[in-house]
């Protein structure tokens, strides 16, 4: 197929992250997922540094430290506050600090806190439908938009049309669903609202990348993963969907 191809690094790229992945998951060891985790954040972390323009080179340091913290300390979100207090405080003391060093500490940082907290709250299989949501959003809309995609989505990425959204959303809810019901054992309806938010705000994590990439007059966010760009051009849908996934699983009671 032509559309396979055409694409044939971006494929290659995806089945050696997926092998990697698998990996990781079979495992199944809560230190050997944050050391993934973390390595994952801080490369997007530097990639999210280039794109907001923030120069401080302390900042780096201070995502280590964030990522140690949430490894050690049982509940990662209040990290968050915390840092956002202190980043604050020394702006308020300091005056000199650069305000744009305090995004990377919102976007990249609370969507791998609260994938982390996905997984600490509800173990591996979370983690197994978040992926399946995501992926199938991402294929399913590449897919159809490739096929039937005729309708511009939205000004900020003009490569998205409506109809490869619907079938990413579709197959990202189904999907996610068939698998939420049978490893998570929560209800079909449980499963129905929460794949379909979370494929749907996957959708807009895509987007909001997008945006950061226009703003910064960049095609990637870096080049380390051939086909894909960077390492948040990949995670981008994660990085919302997670968030999603943690707040409505707590609001469902599970």
């Amino acid at each position: 197929m032509k559309i396979i191809t055409d694409h044939m690094d971006r494929w290659k790229t995806a089945g050696i992250l997926l092998l990697v992945v698998a990996v990781v998951g079979m495992i199944d060891n809560n230190f050997i997922t944050w050391l993934f985790f973390g390595l994952i954040y801080l490369i997007a972390f530097y990639e999210a540094t280039k794109l907001f323009e923030a120069t401080e080179t302390r900042l780096f340091l201070y995502a280590i430290l964030i990522w140690i913290a949430a490894g050690l300390y049982p509940h990662p979100s209040d990290i968050l506050l915390f840092a956002v207090v202190i980043f604050a405080a020394a702006l308020a003391y300091y005056r000199k600090i650069e305000v744009q060093g305090f995004l990377p500490l919102l976007y990249p940082t609370a969507g791998m806190l609260f994938v982390w907290m996905l997984n600490l709250e509800y173990g591996m299989n979370a983690l197994v439908w978040m992926l399946v949501i995501v992926a199938l959003t991402d294929v399913g809309a590449f897919f159809v938009g490739k096929a039937i995609g005729k309708t511009k989505f939205c000004e900020t990425s003009p490569n998205k049309t409506m109809e490869g959204v619907v079938g990413g959303v579709v197959a990202g809810t189904i999907g996610g669903a068939m698998v939420a019901t049978s490893i998570m054992g929560i209800s079909l309806f449980s499963a129905l609202i929460i794949s379909l938010l979370a494929a749907k705000t996957s959708i807009f994590g895509d987007l909001f990348e997008s945006y950061l990439k226009r703003e910064a007059g960049v095609k990637d966010s870096g080049n380390i993963l051939p086909g894909h760009g960077g390492v948040l051009d990949r995670i981008d849908g994660y990085l919302f969907a997670g968030i999603v996934m943690f707040v409505l699983l707590q609001a469902f009671g599970y």
